[in-house]
């Protein structure tokens, strides 16, 4: 687990690693069963903002070249921004599983029924269960954001580019990306690319500047609500 201070406001900002996901997805199907585990799973394998995951609908589930794609609506009320996210196939069928099998959600409905402060809550017991197991204080820090935040590095560190990542997480300010997510690679990743130094002994291709650090192109600032 990383951890690194706000800069202007108590508390830390958490990065999970994948063995401290995998142990956070259980604790939410040993409390609270497959709800529990779609509303963790859509921050950290979709990349979703708390309350973009509170209004999660089966409806919004699409299929693109073969592969599942989560339509995201920023703003549910006025439908004014919207981007596209990539799924896991196992999630997807978990959520049209909810809808299949209740009596009191339909596809256009929010598969969690819970607001946003609710996962919040949910992600919060079940971080204060893992510190009282693992008795690792980081946990005692995590919020739902964090999950996103561990999204968007993991997605870099697996070698997605910078300007999909941010699209698919709705991002369109580059410094505020590069600050809060590309200075906070794991240990296994700076290994991997201090590999890739030929003064070091490294015997992989070198990838294309290009491919790594191009940012999109800003023509316009944009509020913070949309940029974390």
């Amino acid at each position: 687990m990383r951890m690194k201070p706000f800069p202007a406001k108590d508390g830390k900002r958490v990065w999970l690693s994948d063995e401290e996901t995998d142990a956070l997805i259980d604790k939410m199907q040993e409390l609270g069963g497959t709800r529990h585990t779609v509303g963790v799973r859509l921050g950290v394998h979709c990349g979703l903002r708390r309350d973009e995951a509170s209004q999660t609908r089966s409806a919004d589930l699409a299929t693109d070249l073969g592969e599942r794609n989560l339509r995201v609506w920023e703003d549910a009320a006025k439908l004014d921004k919207y981007r596209e996210t990539p799924i896991p196939a196992d999630l997807a069928r978990d959520i049209e599983r909810i809808v299949e099998f209740s009596d009191d959600v339909d596809r256009d409905d929010s598969v969690l029924q819970v607001t946003g402060k609710t996962l919040n809550r949910w992600v919060q017991r079940a971080a204060a269960e893992l510190h009282e197991e693992t008795d690792d204080e980081g946990w005692l820090e995590l919020s739902y954001h964090d999950l996103r935040r561990t999204w968007g590095t993991r997605a870099l560190e697996q070698g997605a580019l910078p300007t999909v990542i941010m699209e698919w997480g709705g991002w369109e300010d580059w410094e505020t990306f590069r600050t809060h997510y590309c200075g906070e690679l794991s240990p296994h990743a700076l290994k991997r690319e201090r590999s890739k130094l030929t003064w070091m002994g490294g015997d992989i291709e070198q990838a294309t500047i290009e491919d790594h650090l191009t940012p999109v192109a800003q023509p316009h600032a944009t509020s913070a609500q949309h940029t974390r």
